[in-house]
């Protein structure tokens, strides 16, 4: 094993004059001691050599990881393309992955939406043409086969995404900014973060996306679409967006360091269902919650509990108010947030901490017409509701 010993020298600067000068100042006699300090030798800063020490770098194991990387984009960048996609609006770019051997690609909604010509890029130089088969708008999902020989296809397995967790080192490869196969690194920084996803509900706002994973890999225009890679070569999530509010000298939006993903058990959920019926139905409670509450909140709530997603709406006819759930309706000392709500503290055997974790349970475990155990609190109490779940409308 290879090991290289750096000699580390470890300064310390000790600066007498700033204690001379702190004392002067608490002093009413300050103009004296001054007098007196400039009488004495000057005193200025000194480097004092103390503890030298040895550090150890081994080479290998750093060989070792770089050797992941470079095997894992080996693997795996055969089976990332670019998108390119001609429309109305105009030209636009983005990336996706090979799903199956019989020519799936997925990507996100957003990347193909109105696209009315696509072209499909692999990194070995291959070009083709595809067409979109299906698309979701709740999770920001899309579908595009392509006719190709079964050497060019190389699929990439998916992981399980309720394994992963935060602080796990991740790649990104896509194509940001037209720079095709790029790879970046970073970690999974949060998971069950929500959006907004792009189909209205009925009341006139949108339906919301959840199960989504935050990281700190690179995410640029052009990245949309491509996979969120964990070390053994699986995909544990599509990248979707970022947010920031800086954008490039041509208006495009620039990495801040907080990307989302659609997880890898979304995909694995409603992909299938994309291929074989053109649609994947979404479980639906039929209820608006507060994913987090501050403290004040709580207190004018009257809440107790620093935990739980607060029933602030419950959609008429809907499978919550069948269920009997309960949303506020008293007046607090916060405009639009009134109390007497129910508040969601588990669903089936899963706690309930943010609104987030009720909505990646029922995305990723749940389908419509199967029945859930709502663990509560009203008034202070524990209760339990079972609901049938419908389909968001």
């Amino acid at each position: 094993m290879k090991k290289r010993i750096i000699s580390m020298l470890l300064v310390l600067l000790v600066v007498t004059s700033m204690a001379c000068s702190q004392s002067a100042w608490g002093n009413s006699n300050a103009s004296e001691l001054f007098s007196d300090a400039i009488d004495q030798p000057l005193q200025v800063a000194t480097a004092v050599v103390v503890n030298p020490s040895l550090i150890t770098i081994d080479e290998d194991l750093i060989y070792q990881q770089e050797d992941v990387l470079v095997q894992l984009y080996e693997n795996v960048s055969q089976g990332v393309v670019a998108i390119q996609t001609i429309g109305s609006l105009g030209e636009g770019l983005g990336s996706g992955f090979v799903y199956d051997h019989e020519g799936h690609i997925v990507t996100n909604y957003h990347v193909i939406e109105g696209a009315e010509d696509l072209e499909i890029d692999f990194v070995s130089g291959h070009k083709v043409r595809g067409t979109v088969i299906a698309t979701d708008l709740d999770s920001d999902l899309a579908v595009i086969k392509i006719d190709v020989s079964a050497d060019i296809l190389n699929p990439i397995p998916l992981a399980d995404s309720d394994l992963v967790k935060v602080g796990q080192t991740v790649v990104a490869i896509g194509n940001p900014f037209g720079l095709n196969s790029t790879m970046t690194l970073g970690i999974v920084s949060a998971k069950g973060r929500t959006m907004d996803s792009f189909r209205e509900s009925p009341n006139g706002g949108t339906f919301t996306a959840g199960d989504l994973l935050q990281t700190d890999a690179s995410i640029n225009p052009g990245n949309s679409g491509g996979p969120l890679i964990n070390l053994s070569g699986q995909i544990i999530g599509l990248n979707r967006a970022i947010r920031t509010t800086d954008t490039n000298g041509d208006g495009e939006p620039v990495n801040s360091g907080i990307g989302f993903a659609v997880s890898s058990n979304v995909i694995r959920k409603v992909v299938p269902a994309l291929i074989s019926n053109g649609l994947y139905d979404y479980p639906y409670i039929g209820v608006s919650a507060r994913d987090e509450l501050t403290l004040l909140e709580r207190e004018a709530l009257g809440l107790e509990n620093l935990t739980g997603a607060y029933v602030v709406a419950v959609v008429e006819e809907g499978p919550a108010e069948s269920s009997g759930l309960q949303a506020g309706t008293q007046e607090t000392d916060y405009l639009g947030l009134y109390g007497g709500g129910d508040l969601i503290i588990g669903i089936d055997d899963v706690d309930v901490r943010v609104f987030g974790d009720l909505l990646s349970y029922l995305i990723t475990h749940k389908s419509p017409g199967d029945e859930i155990r709502l663990k509560i609190l009203r008034d202070g109490d524990v209760k339990e509701l079972t609901i049938v779940l419908g389909k968001r409308p």
